[in-house]
C-alpha cells in the first residue's frame, strides 16, 4: 500500500508552540508537523471518516477498502445510493454506518447540504453543514478541518486523544473534560490545530 503524501503545514504553530514552557520540548523533539495531503472528493472523504468511527486502524482500513471495493472504485453519491443495502452491509458497514453513508449521499445529490465549495467556507459554517447528516458530528466535522482542509485554529475537545496528551504532556493524574478543555486552547489561539495535533503525537512519544 503507497503512503500517503505529506506536507508541511502550520509553521507558525510550530514556533507558537515550540515556546510555551510545556510544550517546547514535545516540540523540539517531535518536529516538523506534516498531515496527509488528500486529493479525494468530500464525499470520499467523509465516507471514509464515517467507516473509522469508533474502530481501531486496520479494522477500519479493512472495511473502508472494501466499501470502495463494493462501489467498485465509484465513490459517489450517485453510486451510493444505487448500490444495495445488502452489498454495502456485507462489506462490513453497520446499520447505522450504512445509514450515515445514504443520508450523506442523499443530502448531497439534493443540495441540501453542499460541499463543493466547502474549501471557501468558514469553519463554523462547514460544521454546521456537514452535522446535518446522519452520524456526523461536530468531531467528525472537526476532522474534516484538520486534516482535509488543514484549518489551523481547530479545537476538538471532545476528542480523548487530544484529552490524553493534553494531560501528559502537562503530567496531569486525570485527563481534563471536554469543559475544562476548551478555555485551555485559548493559550494557543490562533494555531489550536497545531497544538491538538502535538497532543496526539506525545501520547506516542517519550521525552529522552
Amino acid at each position: 500500500m503507497n503512503e500517503p503524501k505529506l506536507t508541511a503545514v502550520w509553521a507558525g504553530g510550530r514556533r507558537k508552540l515550540g515556546k510555551d514552557p510545556v510544550f517546547g520540548p514535545w516540540v523540539k523533539h517531535i518536529g516538523t508537523i506534516r498531515l496527509p495531503v488528500s486529493e479525494v472528493t468530500p464525499f470520499y472523504y467523509l465516507v471514509r471518516a464515517i467507516c473509522y468511527q469508533q474502530l481501531a486502524t486496520k479494522a477500519a482500513q479493512t472495511i473502508h477498502g472494501r466499501v470502495v471495493e463494493a462501489l467498485k472504485g465509484d465513490v459517489s453519491p450517485q453510486k451510493a445510493l444505487r448500490v444495495r443495502e445488502s452489498t454495502l452491509r456485507g462489506a462490513g458497514l453497520s446499520a447505522a454506518k450504512f445509514a450515515a453513508v445514504r443520508d450523506l449521499a442523499t443530502k448531497i445529490r439534493s443540495g441540501e447540504v453542499e460541499v463543493h465549495d466547502l474549501d471557501e467556507q468558514p469553519d463554523e459554517e462547514i460544521i454546521q453543514r456537514l452535522v446535518t447528516v446522519r452520524g456526523i458530528g461536530v468531531w467528525t466535522a472537526q476532522m474534516y478541518l484538520i486534516f482535509r482542509l488543514h484549518r489551523p485554529d481547530v479545537w476538538p475537545i471532545g476528542d480523548l486523544g487530544v484529552r490524553a496528551g493534553y494531560a501528559k504532556a502537562h503530567a496531569l493524574d486525570e485527563y481534563p473534560t471536554a469543559k475544562e478543555l476548551e478555555p485551555l486552547g485559548d493559550a494557543y489561539s490562533p494555531w489550536r490545530s497545531a497544538a491538538a495535533w502535538y497532543c496526539y503525537r506525545v501520547l506516542d512519544t517519550e521525552l529522552p
